[in-house]
């Protein structure tokens, strides 16, 4: 069901040499791009009415208008299923506790007497975030999403989903239902990439956004690509990966599990186990066939994930190699179940969330560790991180340096700007004393 690949013998390659070794989906986003940019165009020139368009043809809905209508947020928090809003609540509540946490203070540094500079956050001015309703409905990305946004102070917020036929033409009533719990009362019947021109540019019903944010399929990272520089985005985000770290001290039970776990998200969803264990490797292999036959999902998404080129057990000789692998992966999940899980975690470099032990598996943070879940994919973990507070905002230096903190400085000034050939720069300060130059 799974494949293999073994590193053990020679010495592992190092950086892109053994990254290409590894196991990896096709996503290929500048072929997406090409069929998304007409899609982007055409709502600029058109606006609401290339949406209802759209949403007539990619998602078979007939749609009046867009944005959701009050009443109807209102009703899917009241319909909600008792559990299922406790458990969204519980969610909610350990996300604010961490993402509260980021939350960065202003800071002042006087360089000299009389010359500050001061670093102020500001959050960005509104946002659309993106909560996906293909294969499954998602009201945990809304949670994701949504918390860091508002803990960062964004104040203006709007989200889009998909039109769904079997609702009316409403997003899914729980997507609906997490937006009203969260106090967001804008959101619109938008999906895929016209939801992110529709933020780009702006309609008739929503104002342009500054940033988009949010989890989706290929189109929606193509869109986000085609409107990199005119909005921020969060990242072009792939199809979901697990790697697993495990030696012989493994539960292989535990490890099939969440394998699977990933593997349900999507066909090119990545599994991917590490280990230096033959025996735990097997066992692994054993434990997938009665666990995926027990599930759902399993033709669509789990056989194709789990045997897809993405997915492999890969055998090392040492969990230190190991770790060499996992690093060069930089995976969006990353499970460390070994016996020193702890130590290895803290050398973790490349990774979107590492999860440690037996008792942190991914499930937990895709919902309720507190954690955020929009994370790095494809390898982008090497140098990007997952949305957090700091996703939105925005760093400004503040310089304030007196008469005689710029004298005191002007003639170096002068100096590098005509090191550089860039002799206005220096007549800038030289003007404020008299064409002087202090300290000269």
């Amino acid at each position: 069901m799974i494949s293999r690949i073994d590193l053990r013998g020679d010495a592992l390659p190092e950086g892109t040499a053994l990254r290409d070794l590894l196991p990896r989906a096709d996503f290929d986003v500048a072929a997406a791009l090409e069929k998304v940019r007409p899609i982007c165009e055409d709502v600029h020139h058109r606006g609401d009415a290339a949406l209802i368009d759209y949403a007539q043809r990619f998602d078979g809905v007939a749609l009046e208008q867009v944005r959701v209508p009050a009443e109807a947020l209102e009703r899917a928090l009241r319909e909600l299923d008792p559990e299922v809003r406790a458990a969204l609540e519980e969610s909610v509540r350990r996300a604010r506790i961490v993402h509260r946490a980021q939350r960065r203070k202003d800071h002042t540094t006087q360089v000299v007497p009389g010359g500050t500079v001061t670093e102020k956050w500001v959050p960005v001015d509104r946002v659309g975030l993106y909560a996906p309703g293909g294969r499954s409905v998602y009201p945990s990305s809304v949670v994701m999403n949504v918390v860091p946004a508002q803990e960062a102070g964004v104040p203006s917020l709007a989200l889009a989903s998909p039109a769904q036929r079997e609702f009316g033409g409403l997003p899914h009533p729980t997507i609906l239902a997490a937006c009203a719990l969260l106090g967001v009362d804008e959101v619109y019947a938008v999906g895929g990439a016209t939801a992110v021109a529709m933020f780009a540019h702006g309609t008739e019903s929503c104002a342009p956004a500054n940033m988009v944010t949010g989890p989706g399929n290929i189109w929606v990272a193509a869109a986000k690509r085609y409107f990199t520089g005119r909005i921020g985005i969060d990242a072009e985000a792939g199809p979901t990966e697990i790697a697993i770290l495990a030696d012989a001290t493994a539960d292989p039970a535990h490890v099939a599990a969440d394998l699977i776990s990933q593997a349900e998200h999507d066909p090119l969803a990545a599994a991917v186990l590490v280990t230096d264990s033959d025996e735990l490797a097997a066992a692994v292999e054993r434990e997938l066939e009665p666990q995926v036959a027990a599930t759902r999902h399993v033709e669509d998404r789990i056989k194709p994930a789990l045997t897809g080129r993405q997915s492999a057990i890969v055998l090392v000789s040492s969990v230190e190699d190991g770790l060499k692998v996992v690093d060069a992966y930089g995976a969006e999940h990353l499970e460390i179940q070994t016996a020193d899980a702890a130590a290895l975690a803290d050398r973790v470099r490349n990774a979107g969330a590492v999860f440690v032990g037996p008792f942190s598996p991914v499930s937990l943070g895709d919902y309720a560790a507190g954690s955020n879940h929009v994370l790095p994919t494809g390898g982008c973990a090497c140098h990007s991180s997952g949305l957090s507070v700091q996703s939105f905002l925005r760093g400004i230096h503040v310089v304030d340096y007196s008469r005689e903190a710029l004298a005191e400085v002007t003639h170096h000034v002068v100096t590098l700007a005509e090191a550089e050939d860039l002799p206005a720069h220096g007549a800038a300060l030289k003007a404020r004393f008299g064409w002087e130059v202090p300290g000269r």
